[in-house]
């Protein structure tokens, strides 16, 4: 404790010592992004590239009298412009996952911006692994009283054994303090 802090925080403290915002403030928290390896740039370079690689092939096809198939290398760019925005846009959605001494929270929030929560009690919680030898951890979720909420879902195994660690040890914590 700060030896400049007024002499009335002593009557804000716990009979025991414990302070009583402890309860409220985070064990753990994690925001799990999906991983986007293309950023803006990148987007633009391939849609140039193929569109320079599109055209110049459409035009030796019209060239050669085949007119048709260039109106396809066109219906290629479209295709591959759509899937990359669709893409980048499913890659603004996160998860959010905080552990109190209270509550486990986690939200998802979609790329459209609506979000979905899911409270539980640490005490009642645990975690459900699957794993397998070759690939590492493919699920990871909570499960309380009956309810299973997967987490870090848009992660790698990696990644995702990493988020595991780190929510095994706040639910080691938390249960500890009871």
């Amino acid at each position: 404790m700060a030896s400049g802090k007024a002499p009335d925080d002593a009557r804000t403290r716990h009979p025991y010592g414990r302070d009583p915002d402890a309860i409220e403030r985070p064990v753990f928290s994690a925001t799990i992004r999906p991983h986007c390896s293309l950023s803006r740039l990148g987007f633009r370079v391939v849609m140039v590239a193929c569109g320079a690689v599109s055209l110049v092939t459409g035009i030796a096809f019209l060239q050669m009298g085949m007119w048709p198939v260039t109106g396809f290398f066109g219906l290629d760019i479209a295709a591959l412009w759509l899937a990359l925005t669709l893409n980048a846009r499913r890659g603004r959605s996160f998860e959010e996952v905080v552990i109190s001494q209270i509550e486990v929270l986690v939200a998802r929030v979609s790329h459209r911006g609506e979000r979905a929560e899911w409270r539980f009690n640490p005490l009642w919680t645990r975690l459900h692994k699957v794993e397998d030898e070759e690939y590492g951890l493919l699920s990871l979720a909570f499960v309380s009283r009956g309810q299973r909420v997967l987490v870090a879902r848009d992660a790698s195994p990696a990644e995702r054994q990493s988020v595991a660690e780190g929510l095994t040890r706040a639910l080691a914590e938390v249960k500890k303090g009871y």
